[in-house]
């Protein structure tokens, strides 16, 4: 016989049914909608979930806030000035050149 066999033997096919399948275990995550108490009875699950989820959020501080938004106004001056300026440049480009 060989090692694979001696290891793991045959099985011969049983006449047992197989296991009955149990119940599935209850949802962790709260209490059942009918034990809730006052307004949170009336929200449905996904807006509590998205409470919960902004209530584990770091928000900035307001002067991390305000500097950002500096950065963000100013870069984008800076780009509508560039994208201007090549603007007027194929303007002035096309008309000297094409357009005589």
């Amino acid at each position: 016989m060989s090692r694979a066999l001696r290891r793991h033997p045959m099985t011969t096919k049983s006449s047992k049914r197989p296991a009955p399948l149990k119940a599935p275990k209850p949802v962790r995550g709260g209490p059942p909608a009918a034990k809730k108490k006052g307004w949170r009875r009336f929200v449905p699950r996904w807006v509590e979930e998205i409470i919960s989820e902004l209530r584990k959020v770091t928000w900035p501080t307001r002067q991390e806030t305000v500097n950002l938004t500096i950065v963000v106004v100013v870069v984008a001056v800076a780009i509508g000035f560039f994208l201007g300026g090549i603007d007027m440049l194929f303007n002035w480009v096309i008309s000297n050149t094409l357009l005589r």
